[in-house]
């Protein structure tokens, strides 16, 4: 089996002797910059907790022929709307309007109305 980023892992005793006590792992990347042994990688990972949720990221040493690869649960395919006390404030920002510019002055303002320092 080969091991790819993305992938959802199941391991155990099988990929390795660290796993006695079985963890899942969603795959980040495959170290192949670093050398091994035939038939085992390194990967980084997260380890997930039993509502799948990412609790540790990981750098693990494996032999892939162990490790059972999981089929993931559907989630939500678009982002849920944000609810509670701030929620208004992390909504996108709604583009403002720019205020009209000034038009251009025609005429010369009157002397008999400039104030007494610019006389």
């Amino acid at each position: 089996m080969t091991v790819a980023a993305g992938d959802l892992l199941h391991l155990t005793r099988d990929a390795s002797v660290q796993f006695s006590r079985p963890i899942t792992v969603r795959v980040i990347r495959v170290r192949t910059d670093w050398h091994t042994y035939d038939g085992w990688v390194w990967i980084d990972a997260y380890q997930l907790d039993a509502a799948g949720d990412a609790v540790r990221r990981r750098t693990l040493y494996l032999m892939p022929s162990g490790a059972r690869r999981l089929t993931p649960q559907p989630g939500p395919t678009a982002p849920q709307p944000r609810t509670g006390r701030n929620a208004a404030r992390r909504e996108p920002a709604v583009p403002r309007r720019r205020a009209a510019a000034a038009p251009p002055r025609t005429t010369r303002p009157d002397p008999a109305h400039a104030s007494p320092v610019a006389r």
